[in-house]
C-alpha cells in the first residue's frame, strides 16, 4: 500500500476565479484557452510537493508536520457543482474540495448550492475568498497574507472585516460554520476560509498550507491505494489526437494502470474490452486539456494521476465512463462491475420537457443536474450535435407543453440542412449558465406572449364616461362622445352601470371620424351603443363599467401580472360592484 496524491476539486460560482487560482500555482495560462474564460470540461493537473513546499516557504513550518504526501491532483471543473459528475463512477473522487468566493461578490446563489452537495456526499472543504487584490485601497506587500492585511490602512481593514462577516452571515444561514484560518480553533467543526488573489498570488501560500495539512492529518488514511492493484479509473475526455488517433483522458485514482494492460470500458451500450498501446503522462504543471502540453510516453502510471491512454477499438467511448484494467482471467467478472457503474449513470427522463444535447457525458450530466436544479424537467437527453429526430422529439411537446418545445444544446450545434419549424426553440452555448439563462429568459418571454394572447380573448377592465352635450343619436343604436377613463374600451366590449347589469355594448367607435377597434385611457371617442336610449336606460355624464363574464374575472386573477396598475383597479371596482349582489362572485 502506498499515499496517493489527494484529488482536489476546485467548484464554485462562475467566473470567481477556479482556474485562475490553479494558473497561478501552474505558472500557466489555461484560464485563456476557455470559452468566455470559464472551464466548460473536467481537466487535470499534478502539482508536486516540491511545487507546495516552494510557494509555501517557512509556513509549513507553522504546521509542525512532516509532509509525507506525494503532491496534490488538481481537478478543475466547468460550472459550481460539475464535480458531481465523477461521483458515480467509483465514488466521489474529489477527496477535499476547495469552494472559491469572490470576497467582493459574496455568497451567490450557485455557492449554495455548492455547498449543498459537498455536504451531502461528505466532501471536506477548506473557501478562498477570491480577489482580495480589487478591494477599494488593497496595497499589494511582499511579506506573508496575515502581515499584508495588518499593514493594509484601517479603511482597508474595515472593508475585510465586513466583507468577512457579511459571508460568514449568509454562511452560517444556510448551516454552515465558517471562519477565517487563523481564527478556527476546531477544524473539524469550522470550515476555514483563507483570502487569496489569483492575480497576486497573495493568500496562495497560506491556501495551500492549510489544504495540504488537512488532507495530511485527516485524509492520510483515505488516501491509502494498492499501488500494485488493477487500474480504476474515470474517462475526462475523449480526444482526437493528430498522428495518434482517438485518446481518452483518464484519471486514474486506485491501482497502477500499464501499457499493455486489457482495459475494460463502459459504453452506452455494453463495456468494451481492448488493450493500453501507449500511456502519455502530461508534464508536470501542465494541464491535460492545454493543446500546447507536452506528454511523455510511460511504462506505467500510479494513482492518483491524469493520464492520456491510447487504445485500439475506441470509437464508441464517451465521456464521463469508467474504467478498470484486469488479467484475461477476470475480464466477465469486471464487465459486469463495470456495466452496473454505467446503469447507474444512464440520466433518466421525464414523460414531458425539454431536449437537451451534449458533446461528452460529462457535460451531459453537468447541465442536466443544474437543469434539475432549476426545476426544468427533460424528456430527452443523448451525446451529440442536434439531429432532425432531436427536432422531431421537442415538436411533439408543443401541443401538450408548448413553453417545452425547445432544444438545449452544450457544447454543440445544429446538423447543416436540419431544418427548425417556428414553434421549437433551439438555444445552444458553450457557457452552462449562459444557456440555462437563455431557456429562462426564452420561457418567461414566451409565457407572456402566450398570456397576452389569451387575454385577447378576454373582456378587458375599463371605464367609461357619456360626455354631456355630445348625444349624436338618442336610439337605434344611440350614438353619443365618450372619454375613456381608464383602461381600454375595445369594440364588441359589454357595457354596465354600477349596478352589475349589463344593458348594452360598444357596437362601434369612432375616433376623428375614422372607424377604430379600440380606444385607450383619456381619449374622446364616438361610441355606438345599441338596445338603450339616450335618457331613459342611460344619459348623458353616465359612467359604465365593461361586464365582465365571471369566468373571464376568474381568468384575469390568474394572469393579472400582464394587466396594468388602472386594469387591476377597474377590476377591484367591478368585483366590489358585482359582490353587492353576490358575495362569492369571483372567487
Amino acid at each position: 500500500m502506498k499515499t496517493r496524491q489527494p484529488i482536489v476539486t476546485f467548484v464554485g460560482h462562475i467566473d470567481h476565479g477556479k482556474t485562475s487560482l490553479q494558473d497561478y500555482i501552474r505558472e500557466s495560462a489555461v484560464t485563456e484557452g476557455e470559452a468566455g474564460k470559464i472551464t466548460q470540461h473536467i481537466g487535470s493537473s499534478i502539482i508536486p510537493l516540491e511545487t507546495i513546499k516552494k510557494l509555501c516557504g517557512n509556513l509549513l513550518d507553522s504546521l509542525k508536520l512532516d509532509l509525507t504526501l506525494p503532491g496534490l491532483l488538481f481537478i478543475d471543473t466547468p460550472g459550481h457543482a460539475a464535480f458531481n459528475n465523477l461521483r458515480k463512477r467509483g465514488g466521489n473522487l474529489a477527496d477535499i474540495a476547495i469552494l472559491v468566493i469572490n470576497i467582493n461578490e459574496g455568497v451567490m446563489p450557485q455557492t449554495i448550492e455548492c455547498i449543498n452537495i459537498l455536504k451531502q456526499y461528505k466532501t471536506p472543504f477548506i473557501i478562498t475568498l477570491n480577489k482580495i487584490d480589487l478591494i477599494q485601497g488593497w496595497q499589494k506587500k511582499d511579506t506573508t497574507l496575515l502581515q499584508n492585511i495588518s499593514s493594509q490602512s484601517e479603511f482597508v481593514q474595515k472593508q475585510i472585516e465586513t466583507k468577512l462577516y457579511e459571508i460568514v452571515g449568509k454562511l452560517s444561514e444556510n448551516g454552515l460554520n465558517a471562519e477565517r484560518f487563523d481564527r478556527v480553533s476546531d477544524y473539524t467543526q469550522q470550515v476555514a476560509m483563507v483570502p487569496t488573489s489569483a492575480h497576486t498570488g497573495e493568500g496562495i501560500p497560506e491556501l495551500l498550507m492549510v489544504l495540504t495539512g488537512l488532507a495530511q492529518k485527516f485524509l492520510e488514511s483515505c488516501l491509502e491505494c494498492d499501488s500494485e492493484g488493477n487500474a480504476k479509473g474515470t474517462i475526462l475526455e475523449v480526444r482526437e489526437e493528430k498522428g495518434i488517433g482517438k485518446t481518452l483522458d483518464v484519471i486514474v485514482f486506485d491501482g497502477t494502470l500499464k501499457q499493455n494492460d486489457i482495459l475494460i470500458i463502459g459504453t452506452l451500450t455494453e463495456p468494451i474490452v481492448t488493450k493500453v498501446r501507449a500511456l502519455l503522462e502530461p508534464a508536470v504543471l501542465s494541464d491535460m486539456r492545454d493543446k500546447k502540453s507536452k506528454f511523455q510516453n510511460v511504462k506505467e502510471v500510479v494513482a492518483a494521476a491524469g493520464v492520456k491512454i491510447a487504445a485500439p477499438n475506441i470509437d464508441e467511448v464517451i465521456s464521463g465512463m469508467p474504467i478498470m484494467s484486469c488479467p484475461k482471467k477476470d475480464i466477465d467478472s469486471v464487465k459486469n462491475q463495470i456495466q452496473k457503474e454505467v446503469d447507474e449513470v444512464i440520466i433518466e427522463t421525464d414523460n414531458q420537457g425539454i431536449v437537451i444535447k451534449a458533446d461528452t457525458l460529462g457535460s451531459l450530466e453537468a447541465l442536466e443536474k443544474l437543469l434539475r436544479e432549476s426545476n426544468i424537467t427533460i424528456k430527452k437527453a443523448s451525446i451529440g450535435n442536434i439531429s432532425k429526430k432531436d427536432v422531431g422529439d421537442a415538436k411533439a411537446s408543443y401541443e401538450s407543453d408548448p413553453l417545452n418545445c425547445a432544444i438545449l444544446g452544450f457544447n454543440v450545434s445544429l446538423i447543416q440542412d436540419v431544418s427548425v419549424p417556428d414553434n421549437v426553440q433551439v438555444l445552444t452555448n458553450n457557457v452552462i449558465y449562459k444557456l440555462i439563462e437563455d431557456f429562462e429568459k426564452w420561457k418567461e418571454k414566451e409565457k407572456k406572449k402566450r398570456e397576452s394572447n389569451e387575454l385577447d380573448f378576454l373582456v378587458r377592465p375599463c371605464k367609461i364616461q357619456l360626455l354631456k352635450g355630445y348625444v349624436f343619436r338618442q336610439n337605434n343604436p344611440a350614438v353619443v362622445g365618450t372619454e375613456i377613463i381608464s383602461g381600454t374600451l375595445k369594440t364588441g366590449t359589454p357595457l354596465m352601470k354600477d349596478d352589475g347589469i349589463s344593458i348594452t355594448e360598444a357596437k362601434s367607435i369612432q375616433d376623428k371620424q375614422e372607424s377604430a377597434d379600440k380606444a385607450e385611457k383619456g381619449k374622446q371617442v364616438a361610441v355606438s351603443l345599441p338596445k338603450v336610449t339616450i335618457g331613459r336606460q342611460i344619459g348623458e355624464g353616465d359612467v359604465l363599467y365593461s361586464a365582465i363574464p365571471e369566468e373571464h374575472f376568474r381568468k384575469m386573477k390568474d394572469l393579472k401580472q400582464n394587466l396594468s396598475d388602472e386594469e387591476k383597479d377597474i377590476l377591484k371596482e367591478i368585483a366590489k360592484i358585482m359582490r353587492s349582489k353576490n358575495p362569492v362572485w369571483g372567487v
